[in-house]
């Protein structure tokens, strides 16, 4: 379990200094969930400090190695689940994300990650970054293990018998490095019914920071001496967002939602690159890599839809590419069923 989520009787950190010493009395109700469902706990995963990260270079309790890629950040802020499932110390993980805290790190290890639509995994008992943008959802070595993960909260991969079934817009293609352009072209010619589409990037997440902000501003204020620097200055940006700004966020956020929610009513799923490039080296630090990284993710955690990601093969440096699948909200066994399909039709090429 990444250690955002409470777990009673065993140190929940938050990845901050500041619950170090935190033991709760009452377990997450995800975990709870899993564990009533035969999963057990055998670890708390290390994470970017409050999940409020990319790259899970945790200035209290080290940083996350990729197994994958040494020397390359394991991403974040899920970075320790991903590890923990190449290390074979876990079959199956849950962890958070908020801008891409699944995904990213799935990419980034060449393991699979998916967030189910917003709201359907409960984080009751889990440390709270931005509350509306928050999702929960399982990581595992591939999409088998997200899917059994799934099956606790009620989702069953929908009937589909082939990849030619769906209609699918590929996006943002243009905006990734060459190889992993390439490796994730290659997926979306798996399909059949894949083709071009367009959707504009958001243009603002002064929604997102009004949120942290709202969340951390007492805790700051009392704590900050024991906050990392890379997370103090984003909280001191958050805390900077005026009224008129947050309103005109929240303006953006409305008008994108329903450029989203317009081109998947003409699609059944669509298909990404989970990041524009492999893994970055150690120790650029998240105020320089978020944006990039979280450029094909923040999008779906702004519409609330489910998307998964699945390694394509090798790109730059010999490192995993990526391919993320999206749905629509609600559309949760569609987005397993066609990552099990796509996942299989990978694996087959010569």
């Amino acid at each position: 379990m990444k250690d955002l989520f409470d777990t009673a009787g065993l140190t929940t950190t938050y990845g901050s200094a500041i619950f170090a010493d935190h033991v709760p009395t009452q377990t997450a109700a995800a975990v709870a969930a899993l564990e009533a469902a035969g999963y057990a706990v055998v670890g708390k995963t290390n994470l970017h400090e409050f999940a409020y990260g990319t790259t899970s270079e945790n200035p209290h309790y080290g940083t996350v190695p990729n197994p994958a890629a040494p020397g390359r950040i394991a991403g974040g802020s899920s970075g320790g689940n991903a590890a923990a499932l190449l290390l074979g110390e876990a079959d199956s993980t849950l962890g958070t994300d908020s801008g891409g805290s699944v995904r990213i790190p799935s990419a980034c290890c060449g393991t699979v990650g998916f967030k189910p639509t917003y709201g359907l995994v409960s984080l009751a008992g889990c440390f709270p970054l931005a509350p509306s943008f928050d999702h929960a959802g399982p990581m595992a070595r591939d999409v088998a293990g997200c899917v059994e993960a799934m099956r606790v909260f009620g989702v069953e991969p929908a009937p589909l018998s082939s990849l030619a079934e769906l209609r699918v817009g590929v996006l943002w293609l243009d905006e990734a490095d060459p190889l992993v352009r390439e490796r994730v072209a290659e997926a979306a010619a798996l399909l059949p019914g894949a083709r071009p589409a367009e959707l504009p990037f958001p243009r603002t997440s002064r929604a997102f920071q009004r949120e942290v902000a709202d969340v951390h501003c007492e805790l700051y204020e009392e704590h900050r001496e024991l906050y990392g620097d890379d997370v103090a200055v984003k909280i001191e940006r958050c805390l900077a967002v005026t009224d008129g700004e947050y309103e005109a966020a929240l303006r953006a956020l409305s008008e994108f939602r329903e450029q989203g929610a317009a081109l998947l009513d003409g699609l059944d799923l669509l298909l990404t690159p989970t990041l524009p490039c492999v893994a970055p080296p150690v120790g650029l630090g998240d105020l320089t890599l978020r944006d990039r990284l979280t450029l094909f993710t923040f999008p779906f955690n702004m519409l609330g839809t489910p998307a998964i990601a699945l390694p394509c093969g090798p790109a730059e440096d010999g490192l995993p590419a990526s391919v993320q699948l999206v749905g629509a909200g609600g559309d949760d066994g569609l987005v397993l069923a066609a990552a099990l399909l796509l996942e299989r039709a990978l694996a087959a090429r010569p």
